[in-house]
């Protein structure tokens, strides 16, 4: 009976003094512990924010527009809604979103190069080419020059200095992914499931420059109008979107290990997800390669891609609820992590039910796409408040403000959007507003009414985030 205690008690020595827990931070704070590694993260998250900033108030100033009867009470400006339109969308759904893509890859060049990485001139001609960039696109808004085109992914106003803000905004960002491609040969650090969401992300932004690139070339000389520009971005914007579904998986999964210590999904599945997302974004260049560019064959080729895209997120996001389901004794729900992945899962998810009955011609196709986008930014302001501003040595912010701001932003959002699909469904008709949209049915007034009230709820969690991140990314711990 002696044999059995002493075991026992042998591998009692051998147990830590108290549990461990998964820490998804650690790595990452010690890799980017350095002036040179804070700076670039600052800088692409205060870009970031002011995108989202300038994004956010025009989103309300369009929501308002789009209320029947508003133009009598407020004289719009001419061609505001479509120039406003065009600047709500590059910056909400471009500039931010790439901003977040540049300091995830700033964090993986830093991580699997342990701190040190090679060619760091990179990454500081990535960020000011950024910000140069969100100049040039933010100034001919208010020119009174240039025609708005309002084309699909990547909205235009038609002038020199836009188009040159686009093309440095496309450089500046093919550096940084330059960066972490060169960096990983030769890697000293992990190869983590981030890093390889960061990878993922950017070789499918360099798949979509290619489609655009390539696409300019097959236009040659053809006049600049919007069906120049819907035929342009058409392609390489389809493929943007799987760049965008390997950020929100990054971020489902980040959030995921910081609320509940314990990975979300299993991260060699993970890692599948991503290069099946590889593989998807690769098929882009080869509809140029292998179809007419522009012909009807390739138009529908990218229209059936994007139903490669459900996939990765319902599989990661189903086993990450079965992950929480585990937990459900247990959960923390004043955690600002684990809110932002609930109702990121839940936004998106809506999102993605909407998407079933759209048909391109009425609100019904916008209220997918911002439930989607709504999903997609619940997961980064997650990622913004929990990773982003801990990782570089400041505080976390949390508390009832932090809780209400996504609450806010997150059921705002929702609201919107399936007020949106309510107008749709009476025949509201896409990218038009006031009494331009000729409306008479109860229910499509009603509908944009619940847009309106949902859009100033979610700017209210929009601002209180901006101001919350940006402080806390000012003042360091």
């Amino acid at each position: 009976m002696a044999a059995p205690v002493a075991s026992d008690n042998f591998g009692a020595t051998l147990r830590p003094v108290q549990a461990q827990r998964w820490n998804i931070l650690g790595g990452f704070v010690v890799a980017l512990d350095s002036d040179r590694a804070r700076r670039e993260i600052v800088g692409w998250c205060g870009l970031s924010l002011l995108a989202l900033a300038l994004a956010g108030v025009f989103a309300l100033l369009l929501a308002l527009s789009r209320v029947p009867g508003i133009s009598d009470i407020f004289p719009w400006p001419l061609q505001f809604f479509e120039k406003g339109l065009v600047i709500h969308v590059v910056f909400s759904f471009v500039v931010w979103f790439l901003g977040i893509l540049g300091a995830l890859l700033v964090i993986a060049t830093y991580r699997v190069s342990d701190g040190k990485p090679r060619l760091n001139v990179l990454g500081n001609l990535a960020l000011i080419g950024a910000i140069v960039a969100f100049v040039l696109l933010f100034i001919p808004g208010f020119l009174d020059r240039g025609a708005p085109s309002l084309n699909n992914y990547v909205p235009v106003i038609i002038d020199p200095m836009y188009y040159a803000g686009l093309v440095v905004l496309a450089i500046s960002l093919s550096f940084a992914v330059i960066r972490l491609l060169i960096n990983i040969p030769a890697r000293t650090g992990p190869l983590e499931p981030v890093s390889i969401g960061a990878l993922a992300g950017g070789l499918i932004y360099l798949f979509a420059i290619a489609c655009f690139i390539i696409a300019w070339i097959a236009l040659g000389d053809g006049e600049i109008n919007g069906d120049y520009n819907e035929q342009l971005f058409w392609g390489g914007g389809h493929i943007l979107q799987f760049s965008n579904v390997a950020l929100l998986l990054v971020g489902w999964y980040v959030l995921g290990g910081l609320a509940l210590q314990t990975p979300l999904v299993p991260p060699r599945l993970l890692t599948l997800t991503h290069v099946y997302l590889i593989a998807a974004g690769c098929l882009g260049i080869v509809f140029y390669l292998v179809e007419k560019p522009f012909g009807a064959a390739q138009t529908e080729a990218f229209t059936l891609l994007q139903y490669a895209m459900p996939l990765p997120t319902v599989l990661i996001a189903g086993l990450g609820l079965s992950t929480i389901a585990k937990r459900v004794d247990a959960l923390p729900w004043r955690d600002p992590s684990f809110a932002c992945l609930a109702l990121s899962i839940l936004v998106f998810g809506v999102g993605g039910i909407l998407g079933l009955f759209v048909d391109g011609a009425d609100t019904r196709t916008p209220a997918h796409y911002h439930a989607v986008i709504g999903g997609i930014n619940l997961a980064f302001i997650g990622l913004f408040l929990g990773f982003f501003l801990p990782i570089i040595g400041r505080v976390a912010p949390t508390g009832g403000a932090v809780t209400a701001l996504i609450h806010l932003y997150a059921w705002g959002q929702l609201l919107a959007s399936i007020g949106l699909f309510l107008a749709g469904g009476y025949g509201a008709p896409r990218k038009t507003a006031g009494d331009a949209q000729g409306l008479e049915e109860i229910g499509a007034i009603a509908g944009l009414y619940m847009n309106g009230v949902g859009a100033l709820i979610a700017v209210i969690g929009g601002v209180m985030f901006i101001w919350i991140a940006a402080r806390a990314l000012k003042e360091k711990s």
